[in-house]
This record gives C-alpha cells, structure tokens and sequence, in this order.
C-alpha cells in the first residue's frame, strides 16, 4: 500500500510544478500512475481509479503519440484541471486507507498478545 500512497505523492508534486496544465498532468499519470494496475489498489478507490485511467485513455493515439498524450491534447483545460484534482483526491483516499489499514495494528505494548513463557527462548 505504501508503494501506491508514493506514487500518488510523486503524482502530485509534479501536479504542483512549472508549465502548463496539461503537460504536468501527462508527466504525472504516465511517469507515476499508469503502471498501477486497477486490481492492486484498496476496495475504496478503486472504481474512482478506474474511473480516471478511462479519462486518461479515452482518445486513441495518432502520429506516434502515446495514448495518454493523445487523451489529455484532446481535453479542454477545464477537464484537464478536473483530472488534477482527481488525482490529488486519489491521493487523500490514498493516504486514508493506509492509515485506515494501520489502526488495526497494536498500538501499545499491553495491546499486543502475549508470548507463552514456554516459548520464550531462555539467553
């Protein structure tokens, strides 16, 4: 779960760089996002996930571009900043079902089951 909250956090920092929209969108999903498989990500966004990988593959490629490439030319800069934010909320989604996972962790010492003193290794 920690490898896709990077992606997304990586995902993001190029969102918040230089240059035009739709360029930092492309960069992005293609270097961070389009490897990620639908499969691999949590139950709860994992239909939002899908949802945006459509968005990004939508249009088929002319010229030698890539599919993504072709997908975000043919965008306005309105669905282009709509895709942006999608991924940013994919991120806090991201980050909520980690720690969600991590709270069913013992977090204190008494919290943790006990090792039978039989199965202690005596030093």
């Amino acid at each position: 779960m920690s490898n896709h909250v990077n992606r997304f956090h990586m995902a993001v920092s190029v969102l918040a760089g230089h240059g035009h929209i739709k360029q930092r969108l492309i960069q992005a999903y293609e270097e961070n996002l389009a490897a990620i498989e639908d499969a691999e990500m949590p139950l709860a966004i994992k239909q939002a996930f899908a949802e945006l990988r459509q968005m990004m593959s939508q249009v088929d490629p002319q010229n030698g571009e890539g599919l993504i490439c072709a997908s975000v030319r043919k965008m306005s800069v309105k669905e282009a900043d709509e895709c942006a934010h999608r991924i940013i909320d994919l991120y806090r989604d991201t980050i909520r079902s980690a720690d969600d996972a991590q709270e069913a962790l013992p977090f204190h010492r008494e919290d943790q089951p006990q090792v039978p003193p039989f199965l202690v290794k005596a030093h």
